[in-house]
């Protein structure tokens, strides 16, 4: 046996715990809902074979809508996430008193478990003992009581607040490292050269921190397409299905209407959406090293 085959038996044999792990864990439910997503499987005793109607209902009905807010949902949350990350990574590199504490500060959103973070959320957007409409009331910007969540466009605003809230900690810190990883030397020569601050961040800080910025914009856009705990808590997908995004209405046909077989459909969907958008993110990264190492 030549050395280079018995390098690649033990590689395969290496490779094996990992590739029975992705079949038993991850292959199979994907298989298992792809075939569910052809039939009635509900609470009924019997399943029947009923072709692609499960995938008719979904765009033939309302299930395009919700698709389409998903997308802005997600679209915003990530964007304001990028933006306030940025700058809140920008701010905390530079040299200010106090700024390690300022770093720890920055934790408390990531740190606190999800669950317990979002309950206290919604008590700020109580209309009756919220704090917002509280605060709001005594600086007269309103008349009377805001119940947040209780309106389409008011609740769809406060889940996104709520995902930011959450999502930028991260954001921060990881944009904040990669700052800090850029040589100082471009900086010293820059400042030698009588640049400003605006200046070296337009031509020096922010180019070098692109790639970063996409690599995290694409595991945010993956997260938070995925989203669920943020609006099932806060306001299960209401009111009138202003904030029901594709996860909240798969779960609300499999599991609340028990349509196990729509719900699959639903899930096949998302899972595709995600799969493009993991190759997208590959694609990317794959680039930014081909760049990098050029």
């Amino acid at each position: 046996m030549s050395v280079r085959r018995s390098t690649v038996i033990f590689a395969w044999i290496l490779l094996l715990p990992a590739l029975l792990y992705v079949s038993v864990i991850v292959a199979y439910p994907l298989v298992d809902t792809f075939i569910l997503s052809f039939t009635d499987a509900s609470l009924k005793k019997t399943t029947k074979w009923v072709g692609t109607v499960n995938y008719d209902k979904i765009f033939n009905g309302t299930f395009a809508e919700v698709i389409a807010r998903t997308f802005v949902w997600t679209f915003f949350s990530v964007s304001i996430k990028m933006i306030i990350g940025t700058f809140g990574a920008v701010m905390l590199n530079a040299a200010v008193p106090g700024r390690a504490l300022f770093r720890v500060l920055t934790m408390p959103p990531w740190i606190v478990p999800m669950a317990i973070g979002i309950f206290m959320w919604g008590w700020m957007y109580n209309g009756q003992f919220g704090m917002i409409s509280g605060m709001l009331q005594n600086l007269r910007l309103v008349d009377g009581p805001v119940a947040f969540l209780a309106h389409g466009s008011t609740a769809f605003w406060a889940t996104i607040i709520t995902d930011v809230w959450i999502g930028v900690p991260l954001v921060t810190l990881y944009l904040l490292a990669s700052i800090q990883a850029i040589p100082q030397d471009l900086y010293e020569a820059a400042w030698t050269d009588g640049a400003g601050r605006f200046y070296r961040f337009r031509r020096i800080t922010l180019p070098l921190l692109v790639p970063a910025m996409i690599t995290m914009s694409m595991l945010s856009l993956i997260a938070t397409f995925n989203s669920f705990d943020i609006i099932w808590i806060l306001t299960q997908g209401g009111p009138n299905g202003d904030t029901t995004t594709m996860i909240i209405d798969t779960y609300r046909t499999a599991i609340g209407s028990k349509k196990y077989g729509e719900g699959a459909a639903r899930a096949v969907v998302i899972c595709i959406f995600l799969s493009i958008f993991c190759l997208l993110y590959f694609r990317v990264t794959h680039r930014l090293a081909s760049g990098e190492s050029r």
